[in-house]
């Protein structure tokens, strides 16, 4: 007799009735399996070559020049978006004036200048994902903003601590190179500028450069077609208007699609969307910003929120929810939890996946598609989404899923896509299909750091990421990168930036405070950094395994080196307060230090 668990929802529109925790682990295996590639990562094509005009930047000015540059700084960041803008802002709090912010982008915001597809917003609640709003005085108009808002954000954080004015944008880096006889790192440029920085950080971003499927045909389509992070409003017109006889296809259905499908819905004549694997989507309850509440508010109250959000989301337990939204609403009131026992966890994810796929069946009209619709896979196997119009798109006589069954788009021709032997004629093509994960460093920034004695960082990473506390490298003194890689685990990322950002800050004002001309990661504590990471990891590791495939998991390619290239698995606060009491101990532990002398001798063993 099959075993049931009956199970009551807590915060979604839909509930889920009791389910077969067997049946449920037979059918995400067989969903797994249907989806697995020999080619992994390899499947997808690198924006470059023929593909190069999918990276093109269509904001920048095409005739932008400007003499090349010969000078030194401080802190030379690269990278613009919210991990170089809270560097350069935590430098400037802490005194540290003389700040470069590098970028190919022609402004800052990072995914917020790139990412502007129509429907664009924050995944997690304005109030916690947009930093230094009380810095700012600034609050935001709802509680998930559009993406317009928080890049207006992002410049008035660039000008708030005058970061432009110092700033190299449209501007790509080709080489950093570290120069031991002057302590300095040397940086090359596409605009012939030759930087010199006593320190580098590197924020270059964790999802940043786009990649398309390697879809046989790819190059024979003969309309028109883009990456989303390079929205062609030249050729949609700003209002969708220019689609509104057009037959349009979308690939890819992650937290992208499901943003921009209904805005497509609304606009254009005809919508395929191309379905490998479904994402969860849940309740979203956007709502305006109440202004009674935002003049409530006490001096502390964002980090607070970001703290309690934190705990919640990551394991842990709180006597009260500020957030209240969706993504707490896993770790509140779940009885199977609470009531404790071996499989308590997996039980309790099981629920919230029959939530999440009842409210498919809740809202989807057509049988057919609200099934092909549904995730078949544990909750954190891909990143979660929000949405209250994504699903009701299917319900539109003009939108239809076209489901792969796992196995992806099967030709694109010059007139459309092929899928199961048909083919779907389309006017446009639009690549929603997200960035690369799991290439080597170098691969995705688009250039090499080279450290001390000629290593460069492709090297020192072949084997998987090494490094002290996810942000210093032994054999790259003075150098630091924001990385989520052995860093601690979030869904809010900017809290992890932030938690980064602060600590680079303080190293950097420290070092130069105290005259240290270099400092560099040990190699014996870079190794216990490394060892831990990977012990940690092991407890996630038979879940990686059995996930659908995605960039979570690299396409299903769960193996040690991914153990290693992991978040650091802790408590919810674990990483930052590991970070908050090597600083307070002030001593630099675990790292070679010299002091600016006119000798090469270390007070430290760089072993």
């Amino acid at each position: 007799m099959k075993k049931l668990v009956h199970y009551s929802a807590v915060t979604s529109s839909s509930s889920a009735g009791p389910f077969d925790p067997d049946a449920l682990r037979t059918k995400y295996a067989e969903e797994r399996r249907r989806r697995l590639r020999s080619d992994g990562i390899s499947q997808y094509v690198e924006i470059s070559g023929a593909f190069s005009r999918f990276g093109d930047d269509p904001w920048a000015d095409p005739g932008f020049e400007r003499e090349p540059i010969a000078d030194s700084v401080d802190v030379a960041v690269v990278g613009a978006g919210f991990g170089g803008l809270l560097i350069g802002a935590r430098c400037k709090q802490l005194g540290v004036d003389n700040v470069r912010m590098i970028d190919k982008a022609a402004d800052v915001g990072g995914t917020w200048y790139w990412n502007r597809y129509p429907g664009i917003a924050c995944d997690v609640e304005s109030y916690v994902y947009m930093p230094l709003l009380e810095e700012l005085g600034y609050i935001p108009t709802e509680k998930y903003a559009k993406g317009a808002e928080i890049f207006a954000h992002c410049r008035r954080i660039a000008e708030h601590y005058d970061l432009y004015r110092n700033a190299c944008l449209q501007t790509e880096v080709r080489e950093i190179r570290w120069q031991q006889d002057s302590s300095r790192w040397l940086i090359t440029t596409d605009r012939g500028d030759e930087i010199r920085a006593r320190f580098v950080a590197m924020a270059n971003g964790y999802l940043q450069k786009p990649k398309l499927p390697g879809i046989k045909g790819i190059t024979d389509f003969k309309g028109h077609a883009f990456h989303t992070s390079r929205w062609d409003y030249t050729y949609t017109g700003t209002d969708l208007s220019g689609l509104s006889d057009k037959r349009v296809g979308i690939i890819g259905t992650g937290a992208t699609a499901i943003q921009c499908v209904p805005r497509l819905a609304e606009a254009v004549r005809e919508l395929f969307v191309f379905q490998r694997t479904p994402s969860t989507v849940d309740v979203r309850a956007n709502r305006p910003t109440e202004p009674e509440w935002a003049a409530s508010l006490e001096p502390g109250w964002q980090q607070r929120r970001i703290e309690n959000f934190q705990i919640l989301t990551a394991g842990g337990t709180s006597d009260e929810d500020l957030v209240d939204d969706a993504w707490t609403s896993l770790t509140k009131k779940m009885p199977i939890v609470n009531e404790g026992g071996p499989n308590a966890a997996e039980m309790a994810d099981f629920a919230k996946m029959e939530e999440i796929r009842a409210r498919v069946q809740a809202v989807v009209t057509d049988a057919a598609t609200a099934e092909a619709l549904k995730p078949w896979y544990g909750y954190y196997c891909k990143r979660p989404c929000f949405h209250d119009e994504y699903l009701q798109a299917f319900n539109r006589d003009n939108v239809s899923l076209v489901d792969t069954h796992g196995r992806g788009v099967e030709q694109i021709t010059a007139n459309g896509v092929t899928v199961d032997g048909v083919e779907y004629p389309l006017d446009c093509l639009i690549f929603a299909t997200g960035f690369e994960v799991g290439t080597s460093y170098s691969q995705r920034t688009g250039f090499e750091i080279i450290g001390r004695d000629g290593l460069t960082l492709t090297d020192k990473w072949a084997d998987g990421v090494r490094s002290l506390h996810g942000v210093h490298v032994s054999g790259f003194p003075n150098c630091f990168i924001e990385s989520i890689a052995q860093s601690g685990f979030t869904v809010n990322f900017p809290y992890l930036i932030d938690t980064q950002s602060r600590h680079i800050a303080w190293v950097i004002a420290n070092a130069l405070k105290n005259g240290i001309a270099e400092l560099e990661a040990t190699s014996d504590a870079e190794a216990a950094w490394v060892d831990t990471v990977v012990q940690r990891s092991s407890v996630i590791a038979g879940r990686r395994e059995s996930c659908t495939p995605g960039y979570y998991n690299r396409e299903g390619r769960a193996d040690a080196r991914l153990n290693q290239d992991s978040f650091f698995f802790g408590s919810p606060t674990e990483y930052a307060d590991i970070l908050d009491a090597w600083r307070s101990a002030g001593s630099f532990e675990g790292f070679a230090v010299r002091q600016v002398t006119h000798t090469d001798q270390y007070s430290g063993d760089r072993s």
